[in-house]
């Protein structure tokens, strides 16, 4: 074997060791709470904590109406807490919807070790005391970035009225190989949150939204999505919307009040 091979090959390998072990510090970018923080918001909140297992707590904040039209689950990005998420939930409350943000395991309040497994089985045990509150014809879920993929999973696996995901990926594999495309990213990645595989499973009908300048997951990832079920699966286009301001844009906001007031 020639001598460069041979380096190449060990390189690969030895970034490929440490992919694999360290991933988790370049997926999830948590912020962490003191669990005796206190929230404050100027409309009306309450804070949750599901027991899933011993060791494993998830945190969560519901913003309420008095008669709520339906409630959105809210599947937030790779970063920060429910802290920073929660601004959001004004775009909904402001129709009439209650809405839950929840933390992931190692972020704000949230306890717990990470897997993939794992934390789908925390957001479907979310789901399910939920439903002890809500129709679950009543319940939208909703995935924003990495969300998407917990998103899709519990829609693929119940019957939630509507599936909505902002800046979806087709598949957690094809972000990491677009960055690291010398790795052998199908076996050193742990994460792989397979949209397109749950996504054939939702009965419900599906809304995308995606900026046409994301940089980070390009819009081709929602284009792919949304030809696996065209009849199902409704692509909406913010022109000029990049990964993290789609909020700042008019037709983002129409299309939350059509389909909320729909």
């Amino acid at each position: 074997m020639p001598t460069f091979v041979w380096y190449i090959l060990t390189g690969i390998t030895v970034l490929s060791g440490l992919a694999y072990f360290l991933q988790e510090k370049f997926i999830f970018k948590p912020e962490k709470l003191a669990q005796d923080f206190q929230f404050k918001y100027d409309i009306p909140f309450r804070e949750y904590f599901f027991d899933v297992e011993p060791g494993v707590r998830i945190n969560g904040l519901h913003f309420h109406r008095e008669n709520p039209s339906g409630l959105i689950l809210y599947f937030h990005g790779n970063s920060r807490s429910i802290k920073g998420w929660s601004k959001y939930a004004r775009d909904f409350y402001r129709y009439n919807y209650d809405v839950v943000l929840v933390d992931y395991r190692g972020f704000g309040k949230s306890t717990g070790k990470r897997s993939e497994r794992d934390m789908m089985k925390d957001m479907q045990f979310v789901y399910d005391s939920l439903l002890k509150e809500y129709a679950e014809h009543h319940i939208i879920v909703y995935g924003r970035s990495i969300g998407s993929g917990f998103a899709s999973k519990i829609a693929s696996d119940n019957k939630p009225r509507y599936l909505i995901l902002d800046a979806p990926y087709y598949n957690f594999r094809k972000v990491v190989e677009r960055f690291l495309p010398i790795l052998p990213v199908r076996y050193v990645l742990r994460y792989h949150l397979r949209t397109d595989k749950w996504i054939r499973k939702v009965n419900c009908h599906t809304y995308i939204i995606h900026g046409t300048r994301d940089l980070l997951i390009p819009i081709k990832h929602s284009e792919r999505l949304q030809k696996l079920n065209p009849h199902k699966i409704t692509l909406i286009r913010i022109h000029g919307g990049g990964h993290n301001n789609l909020p700042k844009f008019d037709e983002y906001h129409n299309f939350v009040r059509d389909i909320l007031k729909y």
